[in-house]
């Protein structure tokens, strides 16, 4: 009780923080530009510009093509570690895979430059692969562990009378998985999905070195991109104290609370209609 009580405590804290800071900012700039402008120029000499509508799309971007990579990769690493490997296989691969979510970001920032971006550039024909594409490959892999470990544990704690009642009723083992065991443990799968998700929205380094850092609106997965995180690590330490450019990133950094909050809401309410049906 005293733990949830103090991350209660600790995240009001963070919210205040954000909105103390973020409030100077909107008496010089409206809320309407901030959310609908695409332009983000805090340091025009004349006419400086604090749209941020395209750094919330190019986020939205690669977050998205991060789960459509690895969802599907990360539940069928974990249905196979769970369901078909053998116990000696899956303790020598699960370690590893847990070893994979320690990596460094900027290690992987690093080979995004190095190894993934040249052969996306090959493969599309561009002058670079910093692109989308290049932080949602980056990304999906930064967000596999969670999802494999986590969807594996929900799979595997699933009852064993319901794979068997699904056998003795005559269907095989593929047919038992998909329509029994997945279902069955589709709450912690949602939730291992949506903490993958929170870690692609949140990450910084990997979508700073990795995705051309643009902030132009992107016109599709192959431009370069900018994302909010890349946003406020780039110009916040450089940024004169207390002007409209310092205010203007705390304010990147509500938004940014705001989506992960609506994010994790969500999934809850998502969670638990789900077992209200079951």
């Amino acid at each position: 009780m005293v733990n949830g009580v103090v991350t209660i405590f600790i995240l009001l804290g963070i919210f205040y923080l954000l909105l103390t800071n973020a409030l100077p900012f909107f008496k010089d700039v409206s809320l309407r530009e901030f959310l609908t402008s695409k332009i983000w120029n805090p340091t025009g000499w004349k006419n400086p510009e604090y749209g941020i509508i395209s750094l919330i799309v190019s986020t939205l971007m690669v977050t998205f093509g991060s789960m459509v990579i690895a969802v599907p990769i990360g539940i069928a690493c974990a249905a196979y570690l769970a369901e078909v490997a053998s116990p000696k296989f899956r303790e020598i691969v699960k370690p590893i895979i847990e070893i994979l979510a320690g990596i460094p970001s900027v290690v992987i920032g690093f080979i995004g430059i190095v190894l993934s971006g040249p052969i996306i550039a090959k493969v599309l024909g561009t002058t670079n692969g910093l692109n989308a594409i290049n932080g949602s490959i980056l990304l999906s892999i930064m967000a596999l562990p969670t999802i494999i470990s986590l969807s594996e544990d929900a799979i595997s704690s699933v009852p064993i009378e319901y794979k068997k009642a699904s056998l003795a009723m005559g269907a095989n083992r593929w047919q038992t998985l998909i329509r029994v065991t997945l279902p069955a443990a589709l709450s912690g799968i949602i939730a291992a999905v949506m903490l993958g998700m929170g870690r692609a929205i949140g990450e910084t380094m990997t979508v700073l070195m990795a995705t051309g850092n643009a902030p132009a609106f992107p016109q599709g997965f192959t431009s370069p991109v900018r994302t909010m995180t890349a946003t406020i690590a780039i110009e916040l330490g450089e940024v004169p104290y207390y002007t409209t450019h310092f205010y203007g990133l705390f304010a990147i950094g509500l938004v940014l609370f705001l989506m992960t909050f609506v994010v994790n809401l969500v999934s809850d309410i998502i969670l638990h209609k789900y077992q209200e049906v079951k």
